[in-house]
C-alpha cells in the first residue's frame, strides 16, 4: 500500500505527521486489480507545524504532475480538524486495500450480481465521527459523488460496517 511507501518520506517532512486521507487514483495506463491501484494520494497533517502536505506514490510517470515513486506536494496551512474527517494514528491501519476489497466484494454480492458493466473501483481511507476507527470506503465509481455503490470497511478490524447506494 502507498501509505507504507509515503510515510517515511512524510516523516522527514514532519516527525509528528499523521495521515488524514488516503485515496487511490485511477490511471488508464495501469490496470487496477483487487484492491491495488497504479497511483495513490496520501494527505498528512502536522499539528506541531500547523501544516498539511499531500504525497503521491505512482507506479509510472503520468500527466497531472504525477511522478513515478514518492513525490511530495506543496505544503498548506492546517489549523486542526474541520468538518467530518480527522487525522488518525498510523497503527490504526491494520487492514490494507486488498483485504478491504475482498471484504467489500464478499459484502456486495447483490450489487455485483446486477447485470451491466461496473465502474472502476476507487478507495478512500479516512477517519470520521461516523465510525470509531478509520474506514476504507470502497467505491464503485471515481468519486463519492459519482459512485454507483460503496461500502465501509473498518481499517483496524477488517469488518464490514455499512453499504451506501
Amino acid at each position: 500500500m502507498a501509505f507504507q511507501r509515503t510515510f517515511p518520506t512524510a516523516r522527514t517532512w514532519s516527525p509528528d505527521c499523521q495521515p488524514l486521507r488516503i485515496h487511490s487514483l485511477i490511471l488508464d495506463q495501469v490496470k487496477a486489480e483487487e484492491g491495488k491501484s497504479g497511483a495513490w494520494e496520501v494527505t498528512y497533517v502536522s499539528a506541531q507545524l500547523g501544516k498539511a502536505r499531500t504525497f503521491t506514490w505512482s507506479a509510472i510517470e503520468a500527466g497531472g504532475n504525477l511522478h513515478e515513486g514518492v513525490f511530495g506536494g506543496s505544503v498548506e496551512s492546517w489549523s486542526g480538524s474541520q468538518g467530518q474527517e480527522h487525522p488518525f494514528l498510523p497503527a490504526a491501519i491494520a487492514i490494507d486495500s486488498t483485504d478491504a476489497f475482498q471484504t467489500a466484494v464478499a459484502s456486495s454480492k447483490k450489487y455485483l450480481a446486477r447485470p451491466g458493466t461496473k465502474p472502476p473501483v476507487t478507495f478512500l481511507l479516512e477517519a470520521t465521527s461516523r465510525f470509531p476507527d478509520p474506514t476504507w470506503r470502497v467505491l464503485w465509481g471515481t468519486s463519492i459523488a459519482s459512485a454507483e455503490y460503496s461500502v465501509f470497511i473498518d481499517a483496524t478490524t477488517g469488518k464490514f460496517l455499512q453499504e451506501v447506494r
